[in-house]
């Protein structure tokens, strides 16, 4: 300890575990991607009635990130200030053997840490060591699941120039709900409810959508488009599949057919309710 940290009371730079991505080759998801870059933070002179208050009053917080200006100097956690006076300063509490990621490195490496060591949050820092952003175990799993929707859109694409003899190209944007026709006619309850849950915490794979002429079809994703309509959400990401002119879908034909206008027509339907469902205790 220095003459400086032993006049202030501050202990030594905290010990930096910095996870890489292995060298990894080909264009994958990176930490920088899917992290969150307006990141809460505390002071190492902050003390620890202070940063429990903040921890109290926030919407998800359980820790936060110790900095002295952008560095990293530890991590203060709920579980640290347990038993800690509320006048003692976090830079004795905090905890000190930081894992931290780059912004370059491979998400799929950012949740192998984050799953083997059982941290919910990351600290994301560049190479000077400041910090950049933190990385949750909420977004790696949301990473996971939007990287599911480019195999759906590709095999749509392939099938619509299959059958059809045409050529589609894809988009990406926000789009209003709507503005969207519903294919499906009902979705279940159970599965909506999920919906809504992940939707509330950030997690939402985009929609798949058919421009087709000026009629935008909702081809898949209608429990999450019910979702964000129970949730007042306007619009969601899209993935669009593009025609080069107005095609005779079958799954036009059933929306037409079965009047599927707008989100507002699909039905929910409550499996609990099925005629051929039964409860231990209705069967009493």
């Amino acid at each position: 300890m220095d003459e400086a940290e032993e006049e202030n009371g501050r202990q030594s730079p905290p010990t930096v575990r910095f996870i890489s991505d292995g060298g990894t080759e080909g264009i994958k998801a990176k930490v920088k991607d899917y992290m969150t870059r307006d990141v809460a933070t505390v002071s190492p002179d902050a003390t620890v009635e202070s940063v429990a208050r903040r921890i109290a009053e926030s919407d998800g917080h359980n820790g936060f990130p110790v900095c002295d200006g952008r560095r990293v100097e530890g991590f203060v956690s709920a579980r640290d200030l347990l038993l800690a006076d509320d006048p003692e300063p976090i830079f004795k509490v905090m905890s000190q053997e930081l894992i931290v990621a780059h912004p370059d490195m491979d998400v799929n490496d950012a949740a192998r840490v984050i799953l083997r060591s059982g941290i919910q949050k990351l600290p994301v820092v560049d190479d000077a060591g400041n910090l950049v952003g933190i990385i949750s175990n909420t977004d790696v799993i949301r990473s996971q699941i939007e990287r599911v929707t480019p195999e759906k859109v590709g095999k749509l694409m392939r099938t619509l120039e299959s059958i059809h003899d045409t050529e589609v190209s894809q988009r990406r944007r926000k789009i209003p709900l709507a503005n969207l026709v519903p294919t499906q006619g009902k979705v279940y309850a159970d599965e909506l409810e999920g919906r809504v849950y992940e939707m509330e915490r950030g997690l939402a794979e985009p929609l798949v959508v058919i421009e087709n002429g000026h009629t935008l079809l909702l081809a898949d994703g209608h429990h999450r488009a019910k979702a964000a309509d129970r949730l007042d959400i306007e619009e969601m990401d899209a993935y669009i599949i593009v025609t080069d002119h107005h095609l005779e879908l079958g799954m036009e034909k059933t929306a037409k057919k079965e009047g599927l206008e707008t989100i507002n027509d699909i039905q929910v339907v409550d499996y609990a309710r099925h005629p051929l469902i039964e409860t231990t205790k209705r069967l009493q």
